[in-house]
């Protein structure tokens, strides 16, 4: 059985990019909700005890499509906690010179991050990621997810509308622009590159929980 991970910072530490009310109910009923329904069809499926991972995997093996999109819903919103800080960042060097060579700067790719997510159609996650050395900005709908293959996410901006529409409405592009500017957890985007590069161990579920 997976556990809902609890948020790292109180609920009304991201404020004003996203709000106390936001936040609860994103964690404490949305997130909530894919752990529980993963936990229950996980036991159907006689993959109780494995980790989130493996789940996932297993479900999109098997076709299962509601396994795979709550589990990878589970997972994706734990790893978009993480995501973010209630510390304004900037890049670590070895990462601003990953941004330039791939974007031209952090302007560059907070544009194509912004673009990326604002054009997305309907719900979905849009990703800065790394792969091969080089980073990249995609975009998965739905449930769609890098947990359990390439590209290694660096960092993840949830555009489903329960992320945003409480603070922004139908602004998604200023949600995203205000989340890049203030909350993306640089730290942590070091730590994914590191582990990327075998220097690290990746982010898992099952450190969050």
């Amino acid at each position: 059985m997976i556990k809902l991970p609890p948020l790292p910072y109180p609920y009304e530490a991201l404020e004003p990019t996203i709000s106390a009310t936001t936040m609860r109910t994103h964690h404490d009923k949305h997130h909530a909700k894919y752990v529980e329904t993963t936990n229950t069809l996980a036991k159907e499926k006689g993959l109780d005890g494995k980790s989130l991972e493996e789940i996932i995997a297993a479900a999109e093996k098997a076709g299962e499509k509601k396994l795979f999109n709550n589990a990878a819903q589970a997972w994706n919103h734990a790893f978009f906690w993480t995501c973010m800080t209630p510390e304004r960042q900037e890049p670590t060097a070895e990462l601003m010179a990953l941004i330039g060579e791939a974007f031209g700067g952090l302007a560059g790719l907070k544009e194509k991050f912004v673009q990326v997510g604002a054009d997305h159609f309907a719900s979905g996650w849009v990703w800065l990621a790394v792969e091969d050395g080089k980073l990249t900005v995609v975009d998965t709908h739905d449930g769609g997810t890098l947990a359990h293959k390439a590209p290694t996410p660096l960092l993840v901006c949830d555009v489903w509308e329960h992320a945003y529409y409480l603070d922004y409405k139908q602004d998604r592009k200023a949600f995203l622009e205000k989340w890049f500017d203030t909350v993306a957890n640089w730290e942590f985007a070091a730590h994914q590159l590191a582990a990327a590069q075998g220097r690290e161990e990746a982010w898992r579920f099952a450190e969050a929980a």
